[in-house]
């Protein structure tokens, strides 16, 4: 599952979400500290892992 790391508005506190594509689809996140709906997303860096074939 993607992670995804946003920043509260209101509080200023950063937080990570581990869901879905389909729930973040539904673009319904609260910061888990104030319960506020305004938050931002984060742009971050990701890695894909791949299996080698022999």
């Amino acid at each position: 599952m993607p992670t995804y790391e946003f920043i509260c508005e209101k509080c200023n506190k950063p937080f990570t979400l581990i869901i879905t594509v389909s729930e973040y689809e539904k673009n319904k996140f609260q910061c888990p500290k104030c319960k506020s709906s305004k938050v931002k997303q984060q742009i971050t860096s990701f890695q894909a892992i791949t299996s080698k074939k022999s």
